[in-house]
């Protein structure tokens, strides 16, 4: 496989064995994760912000703003590794911004030295809309809420396989071969874009699904 020229390195590890049956109440288990996350996640939408005019301005990210927001997603992808972006370990994500190097879920983003100030203006919206419409069908919701009823839509492609691996996990206790690999590929990708469109990169988002657990960028912290 080629190497992605790419600031994140993003990896996961399967854990195991995996329970059968927690997979049902990890919901309810990840409640306060999730408050915690949804004031974090305001306060990176803020301080994106103040960074995009600081890029605008001097053509740099501010550092403690891009340790932050490198933090939120860290502990973003744990929480949605061990829930269900993709049920890979039962090993309870710890309350961190830190890396945590034995965590089966890992993610690393070189800071950028220097940022386009032309690009800020655009890349979040305009030049990312394409892979915007990519993974909104990858991980698509299953219904929406309109006119005072429920509209159901078709599962997305990544909600599908972690239903797969729920059930899989259910009767058999393994994690179904082959789709481990698949479900990191598709959440690089979103994570990848994520990176972008929150400018802490000007490396445009590679359009491929480069699957398993090893990152297979070998050049962190270069852009072309």
């Amino acid at each position: 496989m080629s190497a992605v020229n790419s600031p994140l390195r993003f990896e996961a590890r399967l854990d195991g064995p995996l329970s059968r049956w927690l997979w049902l109440v990890k919901w309810l288990l990840l409640i306060p994760h999730y408050i915690v996350l949804f004031f974090l996640w305001v306060a990176v939408l803020v301080l994106t912000v103040v960074a995009g005019f600081a890029i605008l301005f001097t053509g740099r990210y501010p550092r403690g703003i891009f340790d932050f927001n490198v933090g939120v997603l860290r502990w973003s992808w744990r929480v949605g590794f061990y829930g269900y972006d993709a049920l890979g370990t039962d090993r309870y994500p710890p309350f961190t911004l830190n890396d945590v190097p034995d965590y089966p879920a890992r993610l690393h983003i070189a800071y950028p030295e220097e940022l386009s100030r032309g690009l800020v203006l655009v890349k979040w919206w305009l030049l990312a809309i394409p892979h915007y419409l990519i993974i909104g069908a990858l991980s698509g919701a299953a219904s929406t809420y309109t006119a005072n009823a429920w509209s159901y839509k078709p599962l997305g492609l990544l909600s599908t396989l972690i239903l797969v691996v729920a059930v899989g996990l259910l009767f058999t206790g393994r994690y179904l071969t082959g789709l481990f690999d698949f479900i990191i590929g598709i959440n690089r990708w979103i994570v990848r874009v994520g990176v972008y469109s929150l400018l802490m990169t000007d490396s445009y988002p590679p359009f491929r699904l480069d699957q398993g657990g090893t990152d297979p960028s070998d050049v962190i912290g270069e852009n072309p």
